[in-house]
């Protein structure tokens, strides 16, 4: 009932989780604003969902947060209101520490972190106006424990989970929901479009990401999350790793430097 007539703004729409997530929740009675920087992939994305005339279109690139108040006023303007936004839009990175450009690093937290938390900030004042709002944030196990040739990755979504369990300690009790979806290893082309260390694209499928969860069903988990509106939800077989790191840190930091990440 919590989504029942909706409008639910998704970034990083035109594959893998987005993807998922708008095709899942085109047949539920909602409004869906689907946002990417590749518009030819949205408007195929939108072609393959149900109730196509309650889909509206907002380009969006993440790395370029000075056009996220003109981006939030036209997906405002396409149904008269946002009521949740499902932060999902990200890019991940596969190289080690000493093999990384600091610039990686940063072009990471811009996409990722900064993307994220810029356009929630710039959407935020419209929710507060009218009493609710709900955001969905799509960050990563490893956003609860580092692994190796993902440092990169790792801190940015360390920091998504610092910011937003932050802002949720502050407004919950003015209307304002978050939830912080962690997905494990998720059979998307995330690697086929990571960063190396040289900030060039990784351009394969890593067998961890090849034998992972489907992204149907890492965006049926999320989506029953948001309906709960639960505060944190893990998804995937990975999430052992999380209750190891906080219970057994010693016996978790001697697993990880053999774990199988790629």
């Amino acid at each position: 009932m919590h989504l029942q007539d909706k409008t639910i703004w998704i970034t990083g729409a035109s594959s893998g989780i987005g993807e998922a997530l708008t095709k899942q929740l085109s047949k539920q009675p909602v409004n869906l604003i689907i946002s990417s920087r590749r518009t030819e992939e949205l408007t195929r994305v939108k072609s393959e969902c149900s109730n196509q005339e309650r889909i509206a279109i907002v380009q969006l690139d993440l790395s370029q947060s000075h056009t996220f108040e003109e981006t939030t006023k036209m997906a405002i303007a396409a149904f008269g209101q946002v009521d949740i936004l499902i932060n999902n839009g990200g890019r991940s990175q596969r190289s080690l520490v000493k093999d990384t450009l600091l610039q990686v690093d940063r072009d990471l937290m811009e996409v990722n972190y900064f993307g994220s938390v810029g356009l929630t900030k710039a959407l935020l004042p419209h929710m507060l106006a009218k009493g609710s709002g709900h955001f969905v944030v799509v960050t990563s196990l490893t956003g609860i424990f580092g692994t190796p040739y993902r440092s990169g990755y790792a801190a940015s979504k360390h920091a998504l989970h610092g910011f937003f369990d932050s802002m949720r300690a502050e407004l919950e009790d003015s209307g304002i929901k978050v939830t912080i979806a962690a997905p494990g290893f998720v059979k998307t082309n995330v690697s086929v479009n990571a960063f190396t260390g040289d900030g060039t694209q990784l351009g394969s499928m890593d067998d961890a990401q090849a034998n992972g969860l489907t992204a149907d069903a890492c965006a049926a988990a999320i989506i029953k999350a948001m309906a709960k509106q639960k505060r944190e939800v893990y998804i995937g077989r990975e999430s052992y790793g999380a209750y190891a790191k906080r219970f057994l840190p010693g016996l978790f930091a001697r697993i990880i430097k053999k774990a199988k990440v790629r």
